[in-house]
């Protein structure tokens, strides 16, 4: 082991005691925001919907305070231990408020308990996968691990560009875990594009072979274990009272 392993050790065990407080922190964040609005939508437990001079107040606002507060903590004043667990912590959690509203963020309405609302949970878990990557020690900008600048920055740009083809074509899974990971971004790349994607609405041609092939894999209807899995956070429960009936998208 080198000078310079050994020196680096410290850094890199801390920079994953922080990732780990950090996504530790957003997956309960999520969970328990997803219980809470639950909750609230079938009129159950204590908890209402928060108002402030008539205006609801939407979770994701509490999320972009924190996101705003960790931030400036952390760039004004660097903080060490254990503050900076504490920064990690609330900004795992401020995160995780965030993006669990992140559908508004894309339609600026409240479509919270609709089917557009299930691209919030898929930013949610793709944020979860980009966490663990880097809690496993992925890192597409290891400088340390190249063997030149030039060819850091070479094999760096070949990768988001196979990445950028795979969230193209609809892969966006593949594509972001391709970011940290290079063949898993070129089997993205290189997999038949979905019908609605960018890709295909752009190179696959109305009746062309490519766009017969990609309609036979993906028919309307098609499902995936990841929507499976999307489904066990995103099925609208049924609402029970009259507050949860007029204001179907609103939770805490």
């Amino acid at each position: 082991m080198t000078g310079l392993e050994v020196e680096l050790m410290p850094f890199v065990s801390g920079r994953r005691v922080l990732v780990a407080w950090m996504l530790a922190s957003f997956l309960l964040t999520f969970l328990a925001t997803r219980a809470i609005t639950r909750a609230i939508r079938r009129g159950r437990g204590p908890f209402r919907n928060a108002s402030v001079g008539g205006v609801h107040l939407h979770h994701e606002v509490y999320g972009i305070f924190l996101l705003l507060g960790t931030g400036t903590a952390e760039i004004a004043y660097g903080p060490g231990p254990p503050w900076t667990q504490v920064v990690a912590v609330l900004f795992g959690a401020g995160a995780a408020l965030t993006l669990d509203e992140f559908a508004l963020w894309l339609h600026l309405s409240d479509v919270y308990w609709t089917q557009q609302g299930r691209s919030s949970v898929d930013a949610v878990l793709i944020a979860l996968v980009v966490g663990a990557l880097l809690l496993v020690g992925a890192n597409p900008f290891d400088a340390d691990r190249a063997g030149s600048e030039l060819g850091m920055a070479a094999t760096v740009a070949v990768n988001l560009a196979f990445a950028v083809v795979a969230i193209l074509k609809g892969r966006t899974v593949l594509g972001v875990v391709g970011v940290f990971v290079p063949l898993v971004a070129l089997v993205g790349a290189l997999r038949l594009a979905r019908p609605a994607s960018p890709w295909a609405r752009r190179w696959y041609g109305a009746g062309s072979a490519r766009r017969r092939r990609a309609e036979e894999r993906f028919p309307p209807g098609h499902r995936t274990r990841w929507d499976a899995l999307v489904d066990l956070f995103a099925v609208v429960p049924p609402a029970r009272t009259p507050d949860a009936v007029g204001a179907p998208g609103r939770e805490p």
